[in-house]
């Protein structure tokens, strides 16, 4: 995908919904013990959240597919990315159906629809024609529906056959740099590929959202700041919507390898609010942001007095789009955040400074 999206883009609420014979929960090792036909026959996940359709916020169903999974994750994959965990090789369209047909009964006339992957929808070998179309199909009441894919999969052949005025198709572009694409996130396609894609999906009519990831590995709390406000500046030319993912720290990853080494720190919620605002100032498309594992040591976070106030203000102002929303926000770890912005910019490192140093050396 998911976005990952891009895929660190599913909420971090482990939010379950009774379907079929089980109960279907979000985490992936929760149901590491039902059998291998019967993983096959649900998907990962479903879920209900609130979104935006044209400016009004209104009730969504998330639908998360098992399928074979992506094809980049098998032959190299992205740094942070850990989703294709929940892939089996094998499953076509006789399982996706499957699993279609043991949640649609879900659907209760939400206005819209979400199915993500651990690769791209539109990706013929991932979700088989015949299995997309009957997909769509199911939930063709729905006002909108929106899924991911890479830009490679996005061809006029392809789009010709989606129900134009329903369709947002989610691009995770992460960054706007190709360096960064090439080196920090290792995302086999460059920003000309999205360019070609976005043009493409808005020449027939559709919408784009497009997902940028915040602070990659090898990038410093700074750099990787003004990296994702450049990315809005620059995405908002192409899309609708663009979703601000802080990366969280998924099991299996080049990611967390750093991580467990003090070699990489999940973003600071502090940063995430500056870039949301900095973002907002320098367009009009809506940006928002429903961080993945936020408020742990895997997630963006900052300190366990102010996170779960500085995520609700995030979650208001996907909403709203105001940035008084984050007026008043404060506490005694923002100097921190101020000081080891400082420090990484001093040392030129990306490092975990606060736990390199335990302390030894203080920071305020």
């Amino acid at each position: 995908m998911l976005e990952g999206p891009s895929d660190n883009t599913r909420p971090s609420e482990d939010r379950t919904v009774q379907i079929g014979h089980g109960l279907l929960r979000k985490a992936v090792k929760q149901d590491r013990s039902l059998e291998e036909t019967d993983r096959t026959a649900m998907p990962e996940a479903l879920w209900k959240e609130d979104d935006v359709i044209d400016g009004q916020r209104t009730r969504a169903m998330v639908l998360i597919l098992r399928t074979s999974g992506c094809w980049w994750s098998k032959k190299r994959g992205c740094l942070m990315c850990g989703y294709n965990l929940a892939s089996r090789e094998g499953i076509g369209t006789e399982n996706i159906l499957e699993q279609l047909q043991n949640t649609v009964g879900e659907y209760q006339g939400e206005e819209m629809v979400k199915i993500y992957t651990s690769g791209s929808f539109l990706d013929p070998k991932e979700i088989p024609l015949d299995a997309r179309d009957q997909i769509i199909s199911a939930f063709a009441p729905a006002k909108r529906i929106l899924f991911e894919s890479r830009p490679e999969f996005v061809v006029p052949e392809v789009l010709d056959s989606l129900p134009k005025e329903k369709v947002e198709i989610a691009l995770g572009l992460e960054s706007s740099n190709d360096d960064v694409l090439r080196k920090c996130v290792r995302k086999g396609f460059l920003v000309s590929d999205y360019v070609q894609a976005a043009q493409a999906i808005r020449d027939q009519g559709m919408r784009v959202r497009t997902y940028l990831l915040l602070k990659p590995p090898f990038m410093s709390e700074r750099q990787g700041m003004l990296d994702t406000i450049a990315s809005a500046k620059f995405s908002s030319q192409h899309s609708q919507t663009i979703s601000v993912n802080p990366v969280n720290v998924q099991a299996g990853t080049e990611v967390e390898r750093l991580w467990k080494k003090g070699n990489y720190r999940p973003p600071w919620l502090w940063s995430l609010v500056e870039v949301l605002k900095e973002a907002k100032r320098s367009t009009e498309v809506r940006v928002f942001s429903s961080p993945s594992g936020a408020g742990t040591s895997r997630g963006v976070h900052n300190c366990e007095h102010c996170d779960q106030e500085v995520l609700q203000a995030v979650k208001r102002f996907a909403f709203s789009q105001d940035l008084k929303e984050f007026d008043g926000l404060d506490c005694a770890c923002r100097k921190e955040w101020e000081a080891q912005l400082r420090t990484q910019d001093a040392m030129m490192t990306s490092v975990d400074i606060e736990r390199y140093l335990e302390n030894e050396l203080p920071l305020v």
